[in-house]
């Protein structure tokens, strides 16, 4: 991964002040984002890993101590400097209390700007295990194991918290890796039944002739190597909670015994006549999608509707990026504390691969990289980009001078804006390539012809 560059995100709203000192930034080899507004600096920040954030404090709607606490709770390695016309001691103090490195007033020298910006460089690059402090995850950030900050696990969140107290039939879906088990027993610990057994059970993991077994039990000689009678887990988990992993794998007749189970809530032991009633709560899980599998005959309808009673989805980790810092700090601490090693914290040029990277496994995934990096760690007290699986050193990291597409109320300039992008992607290839025209238009899929066009046209706009 040959990613040098330091990031900056600069938030002001004075626009020409911003732009002069975009400016000089730039001049001076930093790598510069523009925000106009807090609302707008907090948007980049859930996309993108900074290393540095200059803010003005007095910022309209959001301020710039809210801008700093924020980005500093989601990335501990981030260094925050203030710009204020209203100087005060008080103003220094508290800002800096809440984590920004140093303050400085207007009007300013940039030169006092750029000591500032070194300096800060400097402590970090000395005292990074201080980060870890401000890393400590915020219990209003979890469920029960569960981590994330993003809208879609506080709607997950709340919708877990609600179903826990009750004892309907709940279906989680989700890609492999997402983390079905763990929701499954955040709502079973959560749940009148959490002074009982939570049993669990892979239904793709077990052969299918040992599997009805498995579930119901049998009695001695009920088949080959059933030497003795045995409890299956829908009675192990009696007044507890059982969860059925890969449901969708059942065979038919197994599903008709299963649904008799949810209707009835009795069963017979494989080899037995002797009916047993049970009192379970089922919660079931799969990877694949149920109802295409009722449309195609695989899968029985009147199941699927018994199980599908509250459905809980699980977003994957490409839909929740900004939950990517707080799962790699979650995990840093768990794994660093297993290996008996010093507080550690995951420098910015490793954070942008993590959030760069398209996680086909998910938080499993991403749980294996971090182990890995923590392993290859050799003792230091940050992980770095060199320490991470090949694959996520080699992912394309997003590069925040590509804004997010939003659609204001008088809509935008098509044009500008389609010109913007190609402008953008063709300085990104020149600079991979060291200027050179043939080989950025290999890079974009052009003819080179094709590309000194575009330069030129772009040039003219």
């Amino acid at each position: 991964m040959a990613e040098n560059k330091t990031h900056l995100l600069l938030v002001e709203d004075e626009a020409p002040l911003r732009e002069a000192v975009a400016e000089r930034l730039a001049d001076h080899g930093f790598e510069v984002t523009e925000a106009e507004s807090g609302e707008q600096a907090l948007e980049r920040l859930t996309e993108f890993a900074f290393d540095i954030l200059v803010t003005d404090l007095r910022l309209p709607g959001i301020d710039g101590t809210r801008v700093i606490e924020a980005a500093i709770e989601r990335y501990p390695e981030i260094i925050g400097i203030v710009i204020t016309g209203y100087g005060t001691v008080r103003d220094a103090v508290d800002v800096i209390k809440r984590g920004a490195a140093d303050f400085v007033t207007k009007p300013f020298q940039f030169d006092e700007l750029m000591h500032s910006l070194n300096g800060a460089l400097e402590q970090r690059r000395l005292k990074s295990e201080n980060a870890y402090l401000r890393a400590q995850l915020q219990e209003r950030y979890r469920f029960e194991g569960i981590v994330g900050r993003s809208r879609a696990m506080r709607d997950l969140f709340q919708l877990l918290e609600t179903v826990a107290s009750t004892a309907s039939t709940i279906l989680i879906t989700g890609e492999t890796g997402t983390g079905k088990e763990i929701a499954a027993r955040a709502i079973h610990h959560n749940s009148p039944r959490r002074a009982h057994r939570f049993v669990a059970l892979n239904c793709s993991a077990i052969p299918e002739t040992l599997l009805e077994a498995e579930l119901f039990g049998h009695t001695k000689g009920a088949f080959t190597g059933a030497i003795g009678t045995r409890q299956g887990r829908l009675e192990q988990a009696h007044r507890g909670t059982l969860f059925l992993d890969e449901v969708g794998t059942m065979s038919m007749p197994l599903q008709m015994k299963l649904l008799r189970v949810l209707q009835e809530r009795e069963f017979e032991r494989v080899g037995d006549s002797n009916t047993i009633r049970v009192d379970v709560r089922v919660i079931a899980a799969t990877n694949a999608d149920l109802s295409r599998m009722v449309q195609a005959g695989t899968f029985r309808e009147d199941l699927f509707y018994r199980l599908n009673v509250i459905p809980v989805r699980l977003p994957p980790l490409r839909d929740r990026k900004e939950d990517i810092p707080l799962l790699a700090q979650h995990f840093l601490q768990k794994y660093a504390g297993e290996l008996g090693r010093p507080p550690m914290t995951v420098s910015q040029t490793a954070m942008r691969a993590l959030m760069g990277y398209g996680w086909p496994g998910n938080i499993r995934q991403l749980e294996n990289a971090v182990e890995r990096a923590v392993a290859l760690s050799a003792g230091r007290s940050q992980i770095e980009g060199t320490d991470l699986p090949p694959e996520v050193q080699q992912a394309e990291v997003a590069d925040a001078a590509l804004p997010a597409l939003a659609f204001p109320e008088e809509g935008i300039d098509f044009e500008r804006f389609i010109a913007d992008i190609e402008r953008e992607m063709i300085r990104r290839s020149l600079e991979r390539t060291q200027g050179n025209k043939g080989a950025a238009a290999r890079l974009l899929n052009l003819k080179r012809t094709t590309l000194v066009e575009k330069l030129k046209r772009l040039e003219r706009a």
